[in-house]
């Protein structure tokens, strides 16, 4: 049998965090990855010895573990603002303990490379992460970590104070994490889009019933007559009751507040509160029309290119049911449809598109002729047939375990492989055996294409790959057009295919 070369020769190896571990996500083995750059001219860093890579599974796992600690400082927060003097001891020594969390994850991001807005490459530089990180968010994020009522108590009994609230009341900046959460939810095919969308818009409306509520009784709870508070007029004795009834109160006032119902016998009894109550109801204005707003983007506008991806892989989902498909076969027709949802996303060949040829011409030579000319196929040849060569071809991303071409397939495309990795399988006597592995640089599908025969293997990605096409016609016209060149691509076939 002939053996067919498809280790990389010259070629420029592009560095990529490890993102793909092989598991299938909701049907979708797309990794949550940045994808190669067309060519590979940009490297991509690997993560170093002491850094942690943002698209590890562990540094998911710990974002998702301070996410539910933020959820707890949301629900926490106003509540200690509001009813600082009246909580047990518990909630304060949980605060510090979630704090010490919060301290961690500060330490942790001078480990974590981000990736620059311009050139959307991760970077690595300890230096340039540090920098970053102090020139951002460190200020915020330590100010949001402080644990301001232990230190206070360790010097003075006066922990009851205004100031001490406010400065507690920072630990809400850590809620800048929650949008990023729903972001990725709502591009996770395994959860309803409407739902988590509708779930978000919640989860805004409760934390401003429960913000609103607290400040209210804090008001009621500071001002000189409590008879002469919304909360006194009703109940003189409110101070008295139990925290849980005194709470229960602020949200029910909240509410009414918010869907203007009514009061009935809680209403503004004094300046302050008629103050706040104006502040508040001016707030549910912006509130109900953010809420409106967002209601008819899901519905109408700016969810469409979502939900069309959504319904696709739904309907591909159902056509593979319904035909009863393999199951290889479903995973490969799922994540076909992720990746060009994910590739339409970055408007790639949308932007080569609206260029003229000769500028589009420019960008392939610059970005592909290194590519190909370190191909082993095409060694030796003129910088003319590359060119040529270059100027023809498309690049194309396939998903992990992805079939690019198949056994017995008749010859149309030769594909060049930039970025990844592919396993060459052939089926011998009715099972599937792997051949060989064509990495970064290899060439797939050769013998095929210039022998004119059926293609002798399948190539099966087996992690997220760019290949570079072009068709058969078109490289057999460039070849006929450079006879010379035509030679020292037939020796270079028959000396590797030995």
């Amino acid at each position: 049998m002939a053996r067919s070369s498809c280790a990389p020769t010259g070629s420029r190896v592009t560095r990529c965090f490890p993102c793909y571990d092989g598991d299938r996500s909701g049907g979708c083995n797309v990794p949550d990855d940045l994808l190669p750059s067309l060519g590979a001219t940009a490297a991509q860093p690997t993560a170093g010895k002491y850094l942690v890579s943002p698209y590890g599974r562990r540094y998911r796992v710990w974002e998702t573990f301070l996410i539910l600690l933020v959820v707890y400082s949301a629900w926490i927060c106003p509540l200690e603002f509001a009813f600082l003097r009246y909580l047990p001891r518990a909630p304060f020594v949980v605060d510090d303990v979630v704090n010490g969390f919060f301290a961690v994850d500060i330490l942790l991001t001078f480990f974590v490379p981000f990736v620059d807005k311009k050139s959307y490459l991760v970077v690595d530089d300890p230096k340039k992460i540090a920098l970053r990180y102090l020139s951002t968010w460190f200020i915020f994020d330590v100010c949001s970590t402080v644990p301001f009522r232990s230190i206070t108590h360790l010097f003075t009994r006066h922990e009851h104070n205004l100031g001490l609230k406010f400065l507690n009341v920072l630990r809400l900046w850590r809620l800048r994490r929650v949008s990023s959460l729903f972001a990725r939810l709502e591009k996770d095919i395994r959860f309803n889009y409407a739902v988590i969308r509708c779930t978000k818009l919640i989860s805004v409306t409760l934390f401003a019933v429960h913000c609103a509520g607290c400040i209210n009784y804090l008001i009621a709870d500071r001002y000189p007559d409590p008879a002469r508070t919304w909360i006194g007029a009703a109940h003189p004795d409110f101070r008295e009751d139990g925290l849980w009834v005194r709470y229960v109160t602020c949200i029910y006032w909240s509410i009414t507040t918010m869907t203007t119902t009514g009061y009935g016998d809680l209403h503004a009894q004094n300046s302050r509160e008629m103050l706040f109550g104006i502040s508040y109801m001016l707030f549910n204005l912006w509130l109900t029309a953010y809420l409106i707003g967002n209601m008819t983007n899901l519905v109408v506008h700016s969810t469409s290119r979502t939900r069309d991806f959504r319904d696709m892989v739904q309907a591909a989902t159902e056509f593979a049911a319904r035909n009863q498909l393999p199951r290889q076969i479903e995973e490969q027709m799922l994540n076909h449809i992720c990746l060009r949802f994910k590739a339409e996303g970055l408007k790639q060949q949308d932007t080569l598109d609206i260029l003229p040829k000769a500028m589009r011409s420019s960008i392939s030579l610059y970005l592909f002729f290194p590519v190909v000319q370190g191909a082993y196929l095409f060694r030796g040849v003129s910088s003319s047939f590359i060119q040529q060569l270059v100027t023809e071809m498309v690049a194309e991303y396939f998903a992990p375990k992805e079939d690019i071409i198949l056994q017995n397939e008749y010859p149309s495309d030769l594909h060049l492989l930039v970025t990844g990795e592919v396993d060459i399988v052939a089926f011998l006597d009715g099972t599937e055996q792997v051949y060989g592995k064509a990495t970064e640089g290899g060439l797939l599908g050769e013998i095929g294409v210039l022998c004119n025969k059926p293609q002798p293997f399948t190539f099966r990605t087996t992690k997220l790959s760019q290949v570079l096409r072009i068709s058969r016609p078109k490289l057999m016209d460039i070849i006929q057009e450079n006879a010379e060149d035509g030679e020292i691509i037939r020796i270079n076939l028959e000396q590797v295919n030995v």
